[in-house]
């Protein structure tokens, strides 16, 4: 008797998970090189029901052919996969911001020696002259700044050249890799702008930025968040209607169950 409110708490908790990762969505419009998600959903299965109409049966004086009968019972959350299209590339004046244009991530190595992967390439450096992301996370490339470095170049294939004390002679200290995936949607986030590889996304394969479809490297830019503010607050209306409709399906199913009630009584 109480499955459509077990039906109707599926919707609720699917649409609320559509909901927070809207809001999560909308929270990070402005961070750099974020990529949104989005919520995939499937049908539970169908519990299904056979019988014959005995109506059919005595009006036509013939065997009534069986009826099938199928309930849904609900729906659930199977994917919630990220966006990896390409954000806005936008124009800075810190010569150690990098924006990816096109396919590709940037390598970091964690405290733990593993390795990371993101898009973000708001660097700077750390006392010791490593290029490291906002949280402290080193670059896997190995980059080492001299002491006194007062310019640096960093060409569209990722090698970079610096100069120090304002001299005007360039010296390359190494070149920045692009990691790719053979399937990026399969990539796991770990919060701050950064994905792990797994089993669904393989191992990553470092190239040389420009080279056989990997991406090129922009100094003096970052990419925003691809994150489309308007569409994602009417995917947040359409969810909160969804919501709403389920909730009156369920106060319609608990008026029913009252009237029954006093109609026993």
């Amino acid at each position: 008797m109480f499955q459509p409110l077990y039906v109707a708490a599926t919707g609720l908790s699917a649409i609320q998970d559509e909901i927070l990762g809207i809001t999560n969505n909308l929270s990070n419009a402005k961070t750099v090189a974020f990529k949104k998600e989005r919520s995939e959903m499937e049908s539970l299965f169908y519990v299904e029901k056979s019988f014959k109409d005995v109506l059919y049966q005595e009006m036509a004086n013939a065997e009534a052919p069986p009826i099938n009968v199928e309930y849904g019972t609900g729906v659930r959350v199977t994917a919630t996969p990220k966006d990896f299209t390409q954000g806005t590339n936008e124009t800075t004046s810190n010569a150690l911001d990098m924006a990816i244009q096109g396919e590709g991530f940037f390598q970091f190595k964690m405290a733990d020696g593993t390795l990371a992967y993101g898009r973000a390439g708001n660097f700077h450096l750390d006392n010791d002259g490593n290029l490291v992301d906002p949280n402290g996370r080193l670059l896997a490339a190995g980059l080492v700044f001299p002491t006194n470095t007062t310019s640096v170049v960093i060409s569209q294939d990722g090698i970079v050249q610096v100069a120090v004390n304002n001299e005007r002679t360039l010296t390359e200290i190494g070149q920045i890799p692009i990691a790719r995936f053979a399937n990026q949607s399969g990539l796991k986030s770990i919060g701050q702008n950064l994905f792990q590889a797994t089993d669904a996304s393989g191992e990553a394969t470092l190239g040389v930025a420009g080279v056989e479809g990997y991406g090129t490297i922009n100094q003096y830019a970052l990419e925003q968040s691809n994150v489309d503010v308007i569409s994602e607050m009417m995917r947040m209306v359409m969810a909160q209607r969804v919501f709403d409709t389920v909730t009156k399906a369920v106060s319609t199913y608990e008026g029913m169950l009252t009237k029954l009630e006093q109609m026993k009584s």
